[in-house]
């Protein structure tokens, strides 16, 4: 749909039929050249010189006003899937695999994780994307979207210093809420990158409980586990002390698999190893979708302008044309003195 900056300009499109009327005005030694025999092509060059004379001035006026196509949302097909990446930004991803501050060459485990994320979505351009965060509370950074620019910045702005507490499940909870904008068709999945857990309160298991059979997500749990911290999938040694106070990654690992939904966690004790999970969540996440692809403002002024540009030089060239075979008034006569 075509929309003008400034249509009040659309009130000088009437004077485009100027040309019309511009040979009854024009004045001429011979007074009435409309009684020689036709001749069709002086006709054809009168009426092409006319045209360009209300196409030089219409188009004009029409530049003026600043058309522009709308902008929108038009219905795509792909192949991709809803998710939402849920971050952890606990001060512990600050620290690198080896569970020290980085130095030198060494990359921490927040700052890989926003890389390969960023080259994931890259990858995937059919995704519809939302992005959240949780620390001592969750939050939505992003609601579900098409745009790769804004997921790209979302990402990016992960890169603050943490906070200490890392309350889990209302993260979850929050990422599973985002689904209710998701696209009608597709899978629905929630990524979770963490390196840590907490103890879930009973009301917010419940909650979970209610939105994971609600909203049927795909989950994934990209546990970045330090070295020398013991596997989500060892129950341990027989003796050993073993409840969600000491172990919660373990125990919520146990949780997440009583959910009710498709889940499955993946481990990572370096960036190679979350290349590797990440482009695994990639395979199985690439399905049929229906999304909307935004179609930006166009501006069309620059057309008109163009097309005025041309019509009025091809009228030029038709004046310069004209002017060798332009009758030469005789010079007046000189009385004798």
């Amino acid at each position: 749909m075509i929309g003008f900056g400034l249509p009040l300009a659309l009130c000088a499109l009437p004077l485009a039929l100027l040309p019309l009327a511009a040979r009854w005005l024009k004045s001429g030694d011979v007074p009435r050249l409309d009684l020689r025999p036709a001749d069709g092509a002086s006709r054809a060059v009168d009426l092409g010189l006319t045209a360009l004379g209300v196409t030089a001035i219409a188009a004009l006026v029409l530049g003026i006003s600043d058309p522009y196509l709308k902008g929108g949302a038009v219905p795509h097909r792909g192949n991709g899937s809803n998710l939402v990446l849920l971050i952890d930004r606990s001060s512990s991803m600050d620290d690198t695999f080896a569970g020290r501050a980085p130095g030198g060459q060494e990359e921490s485990k927040s700052a890989a994780a926003r890389r390969i994320l960023q080259d994931f979505i890259e990858q995937r351009p059919d995704d519809r994307i939302g992005i959240a965060a949780f620390s001592t509370a969750p939050l939505q950074v992003l609601p579900m979207t098409t745009s790769r620019t804004a997921v790209a910045a979302a990402i990016a702005a992960q890169d603050e210093r943490g906070l200490s507490q890392t309350d889990v499940g209302r993260g979850l909870a929050l990422a599973m809420e985002m689904m209710r904008d998701a696209s009608s068709l597709g899978s629905r999945a929630v990524v979770m990158v963490s390196d840590g857990a907490a103890v879930i309160a009973p009301p917010v298991q419940d909650m979970l409980r209610e939105l994971a059979a609600e909203q049927g997500v795909n989950l994934y749990w990209l546990y970045l586990r330090t070295v020398g911290a013991k596997s989500i999938f060892d129950d341990g040694r027989p003796g050993e002390s073993n409840t969600p106070q000491t172990r919660p990654e373990r125990h919520l690992h146990l949780f997440l698999q009583r959910l009710g939904v498709t889940y499955r966690a993946f481990e990572a004790e370096s960036p190679e190893a979350v290349e590797e999970a990440v482009a695994e969540i990639g395979k199985m996440e690439a399905r049929p979708i229906l999304t909307e692809r935004i179609l930006p403002r166009r501006d069309l002024d620059w057309l008109c302008h163009l097309l005025a540009a041309i019509a009025a030089g091809l009228l030029a060239l038709a004046r310069w044309f004209e002017r060798p075979y332009a009758p030469r008034r005789p010079a007046p006569l000189m009385r004798p003195a």
